[in-house]
């Protein structure tokens, strides 16, 4: 039997991949998020879907083997990244040895899903952070055969998906390269999906629509630590990716996180998986070779590294993984378990159930999405009040030093 409480499943998809019988599928719920619906009738009660299920089956936390802060050498190629190009580095390295890079793409409706390619050009429409919960789909299959016929393969995702992948895979590979995000929580793809038409049939003008080319949740238009949406379009009816000779790109959308709706709730924690309020594969658990995240605090530890333009937080969780990271061309300082923790506490905490949640998916459906958010997205007081004492550090760089940062937060967090 998989997991019947909602607040325990990850969405993974392990289980719909891995049963035997095909029984299983992936269907969306109210939320926008998809959960696995058994066919009873040719369930065979084989249990694999149980056996293979992150969230029943989970690792124990790990600790990195090393920690390092990393900028990309292509300042080109960093600008484009949310970070410091990390993910970048790796995938080009595995597709030098002629292997396959499986990460998280926009389709053609502006959905996020799972998806690989074997070109370097190809890894463009992987990088940068989705603040949506990707669609899976048949990418473990995918990996499966791939590794069967010998292919070195390079699998990115959440940490849930990592475990997921593990799981189904059920031996180990050495042909295998699993790198998994640190992960804030996964937003509702019914949200984004309610959010893109809204704001796109806002800025219908003229009485023509605009037809989107891009879309970045990362830009660093306004460097790295101000998180700016951002929103390309070309006017006409035109298909994705597609620009006629006398179009012109026109940036439509670039808003900070204070200004943007969608990013404002996302952060806020108002429309995350249920499962993401209690993560099963935070401190590590999800098996990963590597795991990339945004180094916040690096000034802090590191200020003559940190040039405002984004530096990645990489931990070397196995052998195999730190084989990979020394062939890699970077700029790189080592760094402490201590200090990474400090500046993203999402290695280890979930986030808080926001208070407006369930109000919020009450209201989603008959009432236009952007001023819901904009009036269920508060700060509860404790949030505020651990914002104030994680800003306080970073300000005056006393109680950093001192290491009663992770005490306050604690305490307030009670």
């Amino acid at each position: 039997m998989i997991v019947t409480n909602k607040s325990d499943c990850t969405g993974c998809g392990t289980c719909y991949s891995i049963c035997p019988m095909h029984c299983i599928s992936m269907e969306q719920d109210s939320e926008g998020f998809l959960y696995p619906v058994i066919d009873g009738k040719n369930c065979t009660k084989c249990q694999k879907c149980e056996r293979s299920c992150p969230a029943i089956a989970q690792n124990a936390p790990r600790k990195p083997l090393n920690l390092y802060a990393v900028r990309n050498p292509n300042e080109e190629i960093r600008y484009q990244s949310s970070s410091g190009g990390m993910f970048t580095l790796i995938a080009e390295h595995m597709i030098r040895e002629e292997g396959v890079v499986f990460g998280a793409r926009f389709n053609d409706r502006w959905e996020v899903v799972h998806d690989y390619t074997e070109t370097v050009e190809g890894l463009v429409t992987f990088r940068g952070s989705k603040y949506v919960q990707s669609i899976i789909g048949d990418t473990y299959k995918q990996v499966r055969n791939f590794l069967e016929n010998g292919r070195r393969v390079l699998y990115s995702g959440t940490p849930c998906q990592i475990a997921g992948l593990r799981n189904y895979l059920q031996k180990k590979y050495n042909n295998l390269l699993t790198v998994d995000m640190v992960c804030h929580g996964v937003p509702s793809p019914l949200v984004w999906r309610k959010y893109l038409n809204e704001r796109m049939g806002l800025l219908v003008s003229g009485g023509k629509k605009h037809s989107i080319q891009e879309i970045n949740f990362r830009d660093k238009m306004n460097g790295w630590y101000n998180i700016t949406l951002s929103i390309s379009c070309v006017m006409g009816n035109h298909s994705i990716n597609f620009m006629a000779k006398n179009d012109i790109k026109t940036l439509l959308v670039a808003e900070t996180v204070t200004k943007n709706s969608y990013m404002k709730g996302f952060f806020r924690d108002l429309y995350l998986r249920p499962s993401c309020y209690q993560c099963p594969t935070r401190h590590l658990k999800s098996g990963s070779d590597i795991t990339i995240a945004d180094y916040w605090g690096v000034r802090n530890v590191l200020p003559n590294f940190d040039d405002g333009k984004g530096i990645s937080l990489v931990m070397i969780n196995t052998e195999s993984g730190k084989q990979i990271y020394e062939l890699l061309n970077k700029n790189e300082i080592e760094t402490t378990y201590k200090d990474a923790v400090a500046g993203n506490s999402a290695i280890e905490r979930s986030p808080y159930l926001h208070r407006m949640r369930k109000i919020f998916f009450r209201e989603l459906h008959d009432k236009p999405i952007i001023p819901l958010i904009n009036r269920l997205a508060t700060f509860p007081l404790r949030t505020f009040l651990v914002k104030v004492c994680y800003a306080l550090p970073r300000k005056l760089k006393i109680l950093y030093k001192l290491g009663l940062l992770s005490f306050f937060r604690k305490e307030f967090r009670k």
